[in-house]
């Protein structure tokens, strides 16, 4: 079998990191028969300084990027029609907010530690884009940790342990001094990037000539 490690820098309230990584996961299903993919997850935070309580989604566009409200409509029905054809839900609504992670990365840096990484990622977005959640609650990813099977008291600690946000912090640090400046970013044996939601057809035949050259 042929190895490789795939990194993905991503945020999770970034709709384009899950649809990415569901166009990967087809990718890695079409090559399983002689391939083999090590993943993990890198924070990447798109809005630092977003305030606990969070912002109104299409607001939010309007005032970073200076879109219209009809863009951001239009927006919100693309992503649901792409979300469905990799089988992923997307529930948006006139009151969809969006949120900090700081938190959210704080757990899931913890989570590889206890290979459970995919599994707390999976429940994040799923809490976010599909049931709506407020992600920057600590009793919202409490409530995906224990779903994702990670041990609740020590959640709880990583939660509210000031060493884990540093690290989130330094982490993203250190993806953008290595030059990446927008999520979702695909590395391939830490050499290879693949910037955005890149098609499926596209990542089963990169993946399997890079794998192959290795």
């Amino acid at each position: 079998m042929d190895k490789v490690q795939i990194d993905i820098v991503s945020d999770v309230v970034c709709p384009w990191c899950i649809i990415g990584y569901k166009r990967l996961a087809l990718a890695l299903i079409a090559l399983s028969d002689h391939l083999e993919a090590d993943i993990h997850w890198h924070p990447f935070e798109l809005n630092p300084a977003m305030p606990t309580q969070g912002q109104n989604l299409s607001d939010h566009l309007i005032e970073k990027f200076g879109t219209s409200a009809e863009a951001c409509l239009s927006a919100k029905h693309t992503l649901s029609a792409l979300g469905h054809q990799v089988g992923f839900q997307f529930h948006y609504s006139e009151d969809t907010k969006i949120y900090n992670t700081r938190k959210a990365h704080q757990l899931l840096m913890w989570s590889q530690v206890e290979d459970r990484q995919l599994d707390l990622v999976m429940e994040i977005f799923r809490a976010y884009f599909t049931q709506g959640q407020d992600i920057s609650s600590d009793e919202v990813l409490m409530n995906c940790a224990e779903h994702a099977g990670l041990n609740m008291d020590t959640a709880a600690k990583v939660l509210n342990d000031d060493s884990w946000a540093t690290a989130v912090a330094s982490t993203e640090q250190q993806w953008i001094e290595a030059g990446i400046s927008a999520v979702p970013a695909i590395i391939i044996n830490k050499k290879h990037i693949f910037s955005g939601a890149q098609p499926t057809e596209v990542l089963i035949n990169k993946i399997d000539q890079l794998a192959h050259s290795n």
